[in-house]
């Protein structure tokens, strides 16, 4: 049901909480997919050139932008809505928020648990983890109760990162 404002004017639409210009890691993501495959797709679709640039075609019709204005330089978002067609002809669908924040948290959990085949720790795979998605899945972390628990982004985090990296490169001082 529409309810009008005074003069009969419709109200504005309401605001999506979720953005419609993307960098490709993020639209990839609504697929599932990775930033490369969702690129490939694209220039297969012919909205991306050799060089991963947009093509004329994909900047004219609205399905990209250089930085935040059209005929901006700098990083390229695409339009959620405008290149939506390309994912269904690929046979994709959007994945339901729920589901990814349930599939995060069961691959968390099983890391926890972890096996001498795996090479990474829970802590290590949630760095890759979308900010957005960080409270959702400590929630579903603890509702199928696995102790693990995503921190919240920021210097601690950057610290275990570089702290990583020295581990891993051989270069950490002794304390």
């Amino acid at each position: 049901m529409l309810h009008l404002l005074r003069g009969g004017q419709a109200p504005p639409p309401a605001a999506t909480a979720e953005p419609e210009w993307l960098s490709l890691t993020d639209l990839g993501r609504i697929y599932g997919i990775s930033a490369v495959h969702c690129g490939r797709l694209l220039s297969e679709a012919g909205l991306r050139d050799a060089s991963g640039q947009p093509s004329r075609h994909a900047l004219r019709s609205g399905c990209a932008i250089r930085g935040h204005q059209p005929h901006a330089h700098g990083p390229t978002q695409w339009h959620r809505s405008h290149c939506q067609a390309v994912f269904q002809r690929a046979g994709l669908e959007p994945i339901q928020r729920t589901t990814l924040v349930q599939q995060w948290a069961q691959l968390l959990s099983a890391l926890t648990e972890g096996s001498p085949s795996i090479s990474t720790s829970a802590a290590q795979m949630a760095e890759d983890l979308p900010g957005e998605l960080v409270d959702p899945v400590n929630a579903e972390l603890r509702q199928i109760g696995c102790s693990f628990q995503v921190a919240e982004r920021g210097t601690a985090r950057h610290n275990r990162q570089s702290k990583r990296r020295r581990d891993e490169r051989g270069t950490a001082r002794p304390l």
